[in-house]
């Protein structure tokens, strides 16, 4: 049937009160419009994509009340060409960042009370109070009274999400080691605290602050969602086998996500970064609403772009001030701010994927070849960086599917990145570098023995595995029997699905440890490894965890040659599992004697040789160190492992 036949049903004339009429990816714009523009509201529509084609098939538009229009190209058809063709080309690509969803967001659901409308509430009330340390930043002791008084969160999750915040934004590490010294010469609680209401010791930018609160809820469980099986609100996801599939998802990592976030969740943002005057009463926009060109910066925090065929990463706030973007985002010179729909609609136009996220390293990223294929298995170890790609960002390696070996590296690709380690089993993996972020997802049967982290470690549904970090934080969720040898700052995360999880200290060291601290500002006071935080009401029963007996308590060795002046492990053990390796080679120091004196001939000596090495192989054939052992022997010369 052609377009211009259709009749108008009840519900399109609705649609076309608001100005705006649909037509095959067109958006033209209704003369019924004239005269009703008081009538805006979050009842308007967006505009079509820029992707979408301008003009229908038939080549008709249809006006108000199903009236067609010659198929000529003046008049609505002409313009709507105009505008598709001149966003096709738009001169500025903007993308989400990764690492406010990587490293800000908590991979748990938020509390209820940071919903959308207690945000915008918490929003109005800073800026009422800005002369009391609440706006335009955010001291530490006004966060904790709305918190706790207002928003109904206990002392440490308000607490946690500030401090979360705090440390996203990249403070340089001599700060942040000063910062550890004060907290470290701290004897209470109490005192702690004090130190931290100091005047203008902590504090935050209110409006991007609240941002990071929005975008919490990108892991909330929608019932929706779980209803026709996108996702499922368990506590506990089995690890599967590594040629089984997962429904779990870790959208803190998933780029789409993130765009389609900030897209389905745009508008609300945008008004939560309003002032008062520019809102109705019901804290909602209007078509003549501006925002201001701070709250524009503040979206910085989230979104950043480029120019047309430019390599260069700017921030939004400065590709907005661009000038031939000012027809297209109502930016004006006089009043120093943006027309909320066109802000909305550019944004909206000019947002995709981003270029340098987890999508585009696998895509267009640099392949590694630091894993060897293991004869009798069809698993291929799959290992990709972006530094190719990613200017002036953190670097991003991910790596899936190592499978019974021993990979150690130490190296410049892996300074400072985002690392996300995916399906290894029985695997022993050494990342002996400083790296921002490490994600563990879906392993079993290994071991990880990581460089100093300056963001957080978060591992998730894994079974039987051993991580060895120095790390600002740690978070846990849906594992089975993992133990966690530890350094950190801040109390260890456990979030929900988590069974038989067991902390211990920090035990071992490699030669450039303490360097790669330095770098990224990690101090052995304050250590929190002892002092697990029970975060969702699912991890609230504290048998999930357990400290690790003294009695079970080994040093571990990293078997590198490497250059370095650290020797032994920094901050050194608590006095309990110290006692224990004192008295372990007491004992040592007794059989050797005992050997000595025994006065063995040469021949009783060679076959007490052969019996101790007998029983030390069925021991590592029994604890499964043999393997371990096995693959310390280096690859042989052609093979594929490979530096980078």
């Amino acid at each position: 049937m052609p377009l211009s036949g259709l009749s108008l049903s009840k519900a399109a004339r609705k649609r076309e009160f608001f100005g705006w009429w649909p037509i095959r990816g067109l958006v033209v714009f209704s003369r019924l419009r004239a005269g009703r523009s008081s009538q805006s509201g979050r009842g308007r529509a967006c505009r079509a994509p820029a992707e979408t084609s301008a003009v229908g098939r038939e080549g008709r538009l249809v006006g108000p009340r199903g009236r067609r229009s010659a198929p000529r190209l003046g008049g609505h058809r002409k313009r709507a060409a105009a505008v598709a063709m001149e966003a096709a080309a738009a001169p500025v690509r903007l993308w989400v960042k990764t690492e406010p969803f990587l490293v800000g967001v908590l991979p748990a659901p938020p509390p209820a009370r940071l919903g959308p409308h207690y945000l915008r509430k918490m929003a109005a009330y800073a800026r009422a109070r800005a002369a009391e340390g609440c706006f335009p930043r955010l001291s530490w002791p006004r966060w904790r009274h709305i918190a706790c008084g207002k928003l109904q969160l206990g002392r440490g999750l308000a607490w946690l999400y500030f401090e979360l915040f705090h440390s996203l934004l990249r403070r340089d590490p001599p700060r942040s080691l000063e910062w550890a010294e004060a907290e470290a010469a701290c004897a209470s609680a109490e005192e702690l605290d004090r130190e931290r209401s100091k005047l203008g010791q902590l504090s935050v930018d209110t409006l991007q602050f609240l941002l990071f609160l929005y975008i919490q809820q990108v892991n909330k469980v929608s019932l929706r969602r779980s209803l026709i099986g996108e996702e499922w609100p368990s506590p506990r996801t089995k690890s599967p086998s590594l040629s089984g599939k997962s429904a779990s998802e870790n959208k803190n990592w998933n780029d789409q996500d993130h765009c389609a976030f900030v897209q389905s969740h745009l508008l609300d943002m945008l008004e939560l970064l309003l002032e008062p005057e520019q809102l109705t009463a019901s804290s909602h926009s209007t078509h003549s609403s501006v925002v201001s060109y701070e709250a524009v910066c503040a979206l910085s925090f989230l979104i950043e772009g480029t120019l047309n065929k430019s390599r260069t990463v700017h921030p939004l706030h400065e590709l907005a001030l661009w000038q031939p973007c000012h027809g297209q985002n109502g930016y004006s010179k006089v009043s120093r701010a943006f027309s909320f729909p066109k802000l909305e609609s550019w944004l909206r136009s000019c947002l995709t994927t981003n270029p340098f996220g987890m999508t585009a390293c696998f895509k267009s990223g640099k392949k590694l070849a630091w894993a060897q294929q293991v004869e009798g298995t069809t698993r291929r170890a799959k290992i990709a960086c972006n530094t190719r790609v990613a200017p002036e960002v953190f670097p991003m390696v991910i790596m899936s599917q190592v499978y019974k070996q021993t990979l150690a590296k130490s190296s410049n690709t892996l300074v400072g990145a985002h690392v996300r380690i995916h399906r290894c089993n029985e695997s022993f993996i050494y990342l002996l570098s400083p790296l921002r972020s490490v994600t563990i997802e879906k392993c079993r049967n290994s071991t990880f023995v990581l460089g100093p982290v300056q963001a957080s470690v978060h591992v998730h549904s894994c079974d039987n595995i051993k991580v060895i970090v120095v790390c600002h934080r740690l978070s846990l969720s849906s594992t089975t029997g993992c133990t966690f040898y530890i350094l950190t700052p801040t109390q260890p995360l456990i979030l929900s699905g988590n069974q038989a999880v067991t902390f211990a200290p920090f035990h071992t060291h490699y030669p450039m440890l303490e360097d790669h601290m330095a770098q990224v500002g990690l101090a052995t006071l304050p250590n929190y490894w002892d002092s697990p935080m029970l975060v969702c009401k699912e991890s609230g029963d504290t048998s999930v965890f357990r400290l690790l007996p003294p009695s079970d308590f080994y040093t571990f060795v990293i078997p590198f040659e490497m250059e370095g002046d650290t020797t032994e492990t920094p901050g050194g053990l608590p006095h309990a599992y110290r006692k224990v390796l004192s008295q372990r080679e007491q004992k040592v120091q007794i059989w050797q004697k005992m050997v000595k004196e025994a006065g063995l001939t040469k021949d009783q000596r060679k076959q007490f040789q052969i019996l101790v090495e007998k029983k030390f192989y069925e021991w590592l054939v029994q604890t499964g160190n043999h393997q371990q052992l096995d693959s310390l022997v280096p690859p042989a010369v052609g093979s594929k492992q490979a530096a980078g």
